[in-house]
C-alpha cells in the first residue's frame, strides 16, 4: 500500500522512524509529505533526520491508500496549515486507514473527524479530545475501524502491530476491509 506521511519539524524522532522502518520492511511505500519537497526535517530528540520526498501542493489525497501521523512537535505545525487539515479529513471521509500516534490525533482533532470515535492518544492531547464526543482512553493501541491511535513511544510496537494488521485487512479487500467493533 501507499502511505503518505505528514511530517514537519520537531517530530518524535522514533515515532517516526520506528514505524516508518517497519512499514517499509512489510512492503509499503512511505512518501513523507510536508509544507515543501526536500526540506530537511529534523526530530525532537535530534538523533532523526528526514528530507520530504513531496509538498503538500504537490499531492492529493487520492494517490495514497493510508495516512500516518507521528507526534512530536510535527503535528501542532502541520494543523495550523488549512491544506495540511483538509488531506487528513479527505482520508477520514474515504474511510481510509488513518495511523496516529502520541500527538498525531491533534490534526485528527483540527479536521473535526473524532466525534463518535474511540481513540487514545499522549495523555495532554487526550484532554483536548474529552471536549469532543469522542471515546476517549488510556491504552496503549486503540482501532476503532480505519483509525489506529496510540498514545507514546513506549507504544510503539503495538501500535505497529495494530496498523499492520488494518493494512494487511484493508490491502486484502480492496482498501475497505471489515468496519467491525472497536479492539
Amino acid at each position: 500500500m501507499k502511505i503518505v506521511c505528514l511530517l514537519d519539524q520537531g517530530f518524535e524522532d522514533s515515532e517516526f522512524q520506528d514505524p516508518y522502518d517497519q512499514f517499509r520492511a512489510a512492503g509499503h511505500e512511505v512518501t513523507v509529505v510536508g509544507f515543501k519537497a526536500g526540506q530537511e526535517l529534523k526530530g525532537y530528540q535530534g538523533r532523526v533526520s528526514v528530507a520530504t520526498d513531496r509538498g503538500i501542493a504537490e499531492v492529493r489525497p487520492e494517490q495514497f491508500d493510508a495516512l500516518f501521523l507521528p507526534g512530536g512537535n510535527s503535528p501542532d505545525h502541520l494543523r495550523a496549515s488549512t491544506e495540511m487539515v483538509e488531506f487528513v479529513k479527505a482520508f477520514m471521509a474515504e474511510d481510509k486507514p488513518v495511523l496516529a500516534i502520541c500527538h498525531g490525533p491533534q490534526l485528527l482533532l483540527s479536521a473535526g473527524v473524532v466525534g463518535g470515535r474511540r481513540l487514545t492518544a499522549w495523555r495532554t492531547i487526550q484532554g483536548d479530545l474529552r471536549y469532543t464526543d469522542a471515546e476517549v482512553v488510556d491504552e496503549p493501541v486503540v482501532v476503532d475501524r480505519n483509525l489506529v491511535t496510540s498514545r507514546q513511544p513506549d507504544d510503539i510496537p503495538s501500535f505497529v502491530s495494530k496498523s499492520l494488521d488494518l493494512l494487511r485487512t484493508r490491502g486484502a479487500t480492496g482498501g475497505q476491509g471489515p468496519v467491525g467493533t472497536p479492539e
